[in-house]
């Protein structure tokens, strides 16, 4: 599975790029169907904490996965937007299993 990581209107890090790409690749391990991720992280001016955005896309047989994430921190943010995409890993998987 490839990765791409961008920032949107902000600087880079490395660190949170690491921390994206390790989970999203055993995530790729476990769904080896998965062909791509698009990660976006987006900084939004929030006065109650919060304005952390992670958006991911992944391209897989079928129709685009997408989730999106807003919380206090990038790291929080990429980890529930991954739970939600592993969400609909496993109902997509599901269902590629009955058609089969």
């Amino acid at each position: 599975m490839t990765i791409d990581v961008q920032y949107v209107k902000m600087p880079t890090s490395e660190a949170t790029t690491e921390f994206v790409t390790k989970k999203l690749d055993k995530l790729g391990d476990r769904y080896n169907w998965v062909i791509a991720a698009k990660v976006y992280f987006k900084l939004e001016n929030n006065p109650s904490g919060k304005g952390k955005i992670c958006e991911i896309e992944l391209s897989a047989p079928g129709p685009r996965l997408f989730a999106k994430s807003n919380e206090a921190h990038f790291e929080k943010a990429a980890v529930a937007t991954i739970n939600d995409l592993e969400r609909q890993l496993k109902k997509t998987n599901e269902k590629r299993n009955k058609k089969f």
